[in-house]
């Protein structure tokens, strides 16, 4: 009930829940005393289908003690309970602990199977099966709606197993990432680069690097514009991991390559965004999955 910014609004529930609930024994009370007249036959004088005829049978008591005990449970899980607007209930309940101490039994639980990976190094844990089973599993809980069951990304989102990586792919670069999450940016270039023609001219020319098929004029003409690229990705094209600048001369593309797709580059920009894992894994699970994405671009062949 922390969404309520007024006072009102909780007042207003809890309010309409107990005249629902009221309301109800109330209907219950009035029914209960209501005399039906009735003829000597026991019938209310109801006809339909000229012989279906209304009897005048009193409900069941048991039944209508159903109805009681219902209401009162309602009352009594009120009194515990939240339910009434912000009132907290007598228990103090919410499903904030009740998730924290479900996690907390789960951690314990399998505490002592991370126990035998605490002493093991990345490449160890790399190349260990049972260890790489969880890692896939982590992987493809959490990683693989990005990244692909495969690790082989897809446009926007990198390959994990080529060892191109935009941030560094040692395992405590790598953990990094995982741990944190990394935001890539990059600018709108266009106004730095000069006219249309001059994106192009850049587009051709960072095609030139990776020799990738291009306009030789064109890339000649653009090279000297380039400069205002040079800042992130360097006077050789070649990068920047400390900022996450890719590598222009691989023949590696993110965001797909070409003409097109690099003058929309350069003019509009692009942010990506990988989120960060460390609020939803613990530090045992995350030393694993890192284990297990290093392993994906080392070769790693788990023991058998």
């Amino acid at each position: 009930m922390s969404d309520f910014t007024h006072n009102f609004w909780s007042i207003y529930v809890a309010g309409l829940t107990l005249a629902g609930i009221f309301g109800c024994a109330l209907l219950l009370w009035m029914t209960a005393r209501k005399k039906i007249d009735s003829s000597d036959d026991n019938t209310t004088g109801h006809v339909w289908d000229e012989d279906l005829m209304e009897m005048n049978n009193p409900m069941p008591r048991w039944w209508m003690w159903l109805f009681v005990i219902t209401i009162v449970f309602a009352l009594g899980y009120l009194a515990v309970y939240p339910g009434l607007g912000t009132f907290a209930g007598k228990f103090g309940w919410t499903q904030v602990n009740e998730y924290q101490d479900e996690m907390k039994k789960g951690e314990e639980q399998i505490a002592p199977v991370y126990a035998r990976f605490a002493a093991m190094t990345t490449e160890q844990l790399a190349g260990d099966a049972p260890a790489m089973a969880i890692g896939e599993r982590l992987f493809m809980n959490n990683c693989a709606q990005c990244h692909g069951s495969d690790a082989h990304g897809s446009k926007g989102f990198p390959n994990l197993t080529d060892g191109d990586w935009l941030y560094g792919g040692t395992p405590e670069q790598i953990s990094e990432t995982i741990h944190k999450g990394r935001v890539g940016v990059m600018p709108p270039m266009a106004d730095a680069v000069g006219s249309s023609d001059d994106v192009r001219n850049v587009a051709h020319y960072v095609l030139s690097l990776s020799a990738s098929p291009h306009d030789s004029v064109r890339a000649s003409l653009g090279k000297s514009k380039f400069v205002a690229c040079a800042a992130c990705h360097g006077m050789d094209g070649k990068g920047n991991q400390a900022l996450g600048a890719p590598n222009l001369t691989d023949d590696i593309w993110l965001h797909g390559w070409g003409e097109a797709a690099i003058t929309s580059m350069i003019n509009s920009g692009k942010t990506n965004q990988m989120p960060a894992q460390a609020d939803k894994l613990n530090e045992q699970q995350l030393r694993v999955l890192t284990a297990f994405v290093w392993g994906k671009s080392n070769q790693s062949s788990p023991a058998r």
